[in-house]
C-alpha cells in the first residue's frame, strides 16, 4: 500500500491506493472513472500541485465546452497546455487520460470553422420576414407631350433591390409592387387608363423616397384625367350644375355641398338657408301691406 494525495469535490483528502489503481475505504477498494478518479501522484509535492492544477483546468474545460463558450483562441491554448503536460508525464494511466483529451480538443478545433460555415449558410438561406400588403392610396400626376407621370411617396424605397419594384403595364392598365419595403409589401393599381399607353415605351424610375411611373402616351394629346371612370364622374357632376334655371344649378350646387361637407358646412348652409327664408318672408309681408 502507499499512501497519496488526490483531487476530488475541491479539497485535498488521504487515501490507501493500490498498486492495481484501485482505493480502500473500510475495507472495501472502488474503480475510479472519469476527470474525478484517483490519480498515483510523484513524490514530489510540486508535481502533484501540477496534477491537481491539470485536473481542475480539464474540469472547467468540460463544463465551459457543455455551455458553447469555447472560441478557437480557447481550444488552441488548451491544446497548447495538454501536449506540454504529455511532455512531462511518465506514467501511463496519466498519459492515456491527457491523450484523450488532447484528442477531443483537436477533433473540436477541426470542427469549428464547419459549424461557424454552417451558421452563416443559414442565416443567409433564412428567407426574409413577410409582412402584411399595403394599398397605395395617395399620389400625385402630370403629364408632358409624351408621357403620364405618377409620383408615388414610400419612405427608403431607394435602398431596397431593383428587382423588389416591380410594374406590370397594358395597354389600358398598370399595377405596382413593392416588396418587403420595412416588413411590409405595397400594391397600387390603375384599371380603364383614360387612353391607351404604349406597354414597351413605359417604365418605372426609382428616386429617394419616391417611386415615379412613366406611362407612354400611344398618342401625343392632353389627358383630362387618369381613367375613364374619372372622366364620366366629371361629366355627370358638370351635367348636373348645366340647367337652363340658374336657381336650380344653384340649388344642386348647395346641395351637393350639404351632403359631402362636414358639420360646420352644413351648419353654415342651415343659418344661411333659414337666413334667406326669413328675409323673403319679411319682403313678402312689406309688399302685401
Amino acid at each position: 500500500m502507499v499512501s497519496s494525495d488526490y483531487w476530488l469535490g475541491g479539497r485535498a483528502k488521504k487515501k490507501k491506493v493500490t498498486e492495481s489503481g484501485k482505493f480502500e475505504t473500510g475495507g472495501k477498494e472502488r474503480m475510479r472513472f472519469g476527470v474525478r478518479r484517483v490519480l498515483p501522484l510523484c513524490p514530489s509535492r510540486h508535481w502533484k500541485e501540477r496534477w491537481r492544477e491539470a485536473v481542475v483546468r480539464l474540469r472547467v474545460w468540460y463544463l465551459t465546452l457543455a455551455a458553447g463558450d469555447l472560441d478557437m483562441e480557447e481550444l488552441q491554448k488548451d491544446l497548447e497546455e495538454v501536449r506540454e503536460l504529455l511532455k512531462k508525464t511518465s506514467r501511463k494511466r496519466i498519459h492515456d487520460v491527457l491523450l484523450a483529451e488532447k484528442n477531443k480538443i483537436e477533433k473540436e478545433i477541426k470542427n469549428q470553422p464547419l459549424l461557424k460555415v454552417k451558421a452563416e449558410v443559414s442565416e443567409d438561406e433564412r428567407p426574409p420576414p413577410t409582412g402584411y400588403t399595403v394599398k397605395i392610396n395617395n399620389y400625385a400626376w402630370d403629364q408632358s407631350d409624351k408621357f403620364v407621370k405618377i409620383y408615388i411617396t414610400l419612405n427608403g424605397v431607394q435602398h431596397l433591390p431593383a428587382e423588389n419594384v416591380q410594374v406590370h403595364f397594358t395597354e389600358r392598365s398598370f399595377d405596382l409592387l413593392v416588396k418587403n419595403l420595412h416588413n411590409k409589401n405595397y400594391t397600387m393599381t390603375f384599371n380603364n387608363l383614360l387612353k391607351p399607353i404604349s406597354v414597351d415605351g413605359s417604365s418605372q424610375k426609382i428616386k429617394t423616397d419616391m417611386v415615379l411611373i412613366l406611362c407612354k402616351k400611344k398618342q401625343e394629346e392632353k389627358w383630362e384625367c387618369l381613367t375613364q371612370v374619372e372622366k364620366e364622374s366629371k361629366e355627370k357632376e358638370k351635367a348636373s350644375y348645366d340647367t337652363s334655371d340658374p336657381s336650380e344649378g344653384l340649388m344642386n350646387l348647395l346641395k351637393k355641398m350639404y351632403v359631402e361637407g362636414d358639420d360646420e358646412m352644413k351648419r353654415s348652409i342651415n343659418k344661411a338657408w333659414v337666413e334667406s327664408r326669413e328675409k323673403q318672408a319679411k319682403e313678402d309681408l312689406s309688399i302685401d301691406i
